[in-house]
């Protein structure tokens, strides 16, 4: 296992993603800027290494909700909570990325804004234009800075969490290594908080039905969409596209380097690359199989 991990540090190409409850004040909604400075000076170093590095980043509705005063999305129907969803994400969206300019700035370092649905892998040629788009801006050696576009996103074109988002991204860019930065240490044999008894599992080389199976009912956190279960989904993803997968906690942001150092951190997702697997077919299914 330890030879596995020392060929992390050769990864070149690293997309990390982090979730909104990383990212805000549990006690008051806000953002947690020593978080979020601590998050952009560890990018900004991996990409003084030589190295690509794309970040995933919840947080839009989340930072839009305290900004207009909103504790809960609600509506009478489901349009009128997609609605105030929306109108969140669209005053969220601009004040979280001002935020992260702003930091990235400080380290001289330039990034870039991405919003994606579902349509944007699914048809052929929006995805041809954004693989080139990240292209570019990697050979430009600007950090993009990816999220969901919940400004239009309804139901039918939405990814629906930035854990399969991120390993969408991953295999887009044909990535090395995928990072989730969690709120859980990694995998369990069961959810390590309602069940003491529950077991650590360090490395997983072969994702198994077994393995799927029990990130089933798990849930993430009251900010995020993500449980266990979109965690094993974007391992699917990821694995299958030939790309690593470590989840590890956000408690500490300089999990992050200590993980492309090649460290026990987190469980590792070995990759096993599947000629059969179509990226724009398995997306275009997303919630048809909930």
């Amino acid at each position: 296992m330890s030879t596995l991990r020392e060929t992390i540090r050769e990864k070149q190409r690293i997309v990390v993603k982090i979730g909104s409850s990383s990212l805000q004040h549990g006690q008051t909604g806000d953002l947690d800027y020593i978080r979020l400075e601590k998050l952009v000076r560890e990018l900004c170093d991996i990409r003084n290494q030589g190295k690509d590095v794309i970040l995933v980043t919840s947080g839009a509705i989340a930072c839009g909700r305290k900004a207009v005063g909103i504790r809960e999305i609600t509506g009478e129907t489901k349009e009128a909570q997609m609605a105030v969803k929306q109108a969140c994400a669209a005053v969220g969206q601009a004040r979280l990325m001002m935020t992260y300019q702003k930091i990235f700035a400080e380290y001289n370092q330039v990034a870039a804004q991405i919003l994606m649905t579902k349509n944007t892998i699914v048809d052929d040629l929006n995805r041809y234009n954004a693989h080139n788009t990240f292209s570019q801006l990697l050979q430009m050696g600007v950090i993009p800075i990816v999220n969901e576009n919940d400004t239009v996103a309804t139901y039918e074109i939405e990814i629906g969490d930035n854990d399969t988002l991120s390993a969408i991204v991953a295999a887009l860019v044909d990535a090395d290594l995928l990072i989730l930065l969690s709120d859980i240490d990694g995998l369990y044999t069961d959810d390590p908080r309602r069940n003491p008894e529950a077991r650590f599992i360090p490395q997983v080389d072969c994702l198994t039905e077994e393995l799927l199976a029990m990130g089933k009912g798990s849930t993430g956190s009251d900010v995020g969409t993500g449980g266990m279960n979109t965690k094993l989904q974007a391992a699917r993803i990821a694995t299958s596209s030939g790309v690593d997968m470590v989840i590890a906690n956000s408690r500490d942001i300089g999990v992050l380097h200590r993980i492309l150092d090649g460290k026990e951190e987190g469980t590792l997702f070995v990759a096993h690359r599947d000629e059969a697997f179509d990226l724009p077919q398995f997306v275009n299914q997303l919630h048809r199989q909930d």
